[in-house]
């Protein structure tokens, strides 16, 4: 197998959406309308990657005043408003029974800092406390019933799936054990499923510290995470985690000096969009909007 073979390029992109019908994606300005239809295939995503020098305390934990302010900046860019406010009471009804999707993975988990940041403005849209819930593992008993979803995790490589991004963190909507065949292909699926389907109002892919290799199941080594000290940040879960492919892959070779391939093919992601009609995984097709500083951006 080439360094090629477990690359999302733009070859793999072109013949996968060739023949797709439909892709979900979201136009500059739309909230979540928008975001919850498929769209014929050619339109575009967006995605914004924002970033701050100062985000990391001197024990590498998010500060959450900037977390907090980081959130509020992306979403302003994604949504081409003046106000976050403004974009989550669009998203968010006080009706809405919503669900945060996080990870609990112990090594690298979504950030309480973030959790407490996304809580904070579902909050200040109207919606009781007692209509939010947070949760991970426990998703298939406690946020199948949610009307809305805000989907958090960190990104790291991983065993089964290549890359452990926005796509895969609804794994736990079913039993993740079915999903692990070849490479995780299916992943995608998971989204078309009445406990998903159309329900999530945000994406929120975690690069503060990303783990950009790994060897086995559950391998952690601090060599291989790095500061990047930022946050990508969607509606669509694909175009999401193909910009997070494209990090990934550049901090490799970076570190590595060559195209080191990942531990298992993330053509998921892909598939994502070419079988299962959620998002857009074709890069030239995916409008990254980038904020902060710029050294070591990589992409």
């Amino acid at each position: 197998m080439t360094p090629k073979d477990n690359l999302i390029t733009r070859r793999d992109f072109l013949r996968g959406s060739a023949g797709a019908a439909f892709a979900a994606a979201v136009s500059p300005g739309a909230l979540v309308e928008k975001a919850k239809k498929p769209e014929p295939a050619g339109k575009r995503s967006r995605v914004v990657l924002i970033r701050d020098a100062d985000v990391l305390d001197a024990e590498k934990k998010p500060k959450p005043e900037v977390i907090q302010r980081m959130m509020d900046e992306a979403v302003k860019a994604l949504f081409e408003v003046k106000d976050a406010q403004t974009v989550w009471r669009r998203l968010i009804k006080p009706t809405d029974l919503v669900g945060i999707k996080t990870n609990v993975w112990r090594f690298i988990p979504t950030p309480k800092a973030l959790e407490d940041a996304i809580k904070r403005r579902v909050l200040e849209a109207g919606v009781p406390a007692e209509r939010i819930r947070m949760d991970d593992r426990g998703a298939r008993g406690t946020l199948a019933d949610c009307t809305a979803l805000v989907n958090a995790r960190p990104l790291r490589t991983h065993h089964w799936a290549g890359i452990g991004g926005c796509i895969k963190n609804y794994v736990m909507f079913v039993n993740p054990g079915d999903y692990h065949v070849d490479a995780c292909a299916q992943l995608g699926h998971v989204w078309t499923l009445p406990s998903v389907k159309g329900k999530t109002r945000l994406n929120v892919l975690v690069v503060l510290r990303p783990q950009f290799h790994g060897v086995g199941p559950h391998h952690y080594s601090s060599e291989y995470q790095w500061d990047y000290k930022g946050l990508l940040v969607s509606q669509d879960p694909v175009a999401v985690d193909a910009i997070g492919v494209e990090l990934l892959t550049a901090k490799r070779k970076e570190h590595f000096g060559e195209d080191k391939p990942f531990p298992q093919l993330t053509h998921h992601v892909v598939y994502a969009e070419t079988r299962h009609h959620i998002g857009v995984a074709e890069r030239s097709r995916i409008d990254l909007i980038k904020l902060g500083f710029k050294d070591g951006r990589l992409i």
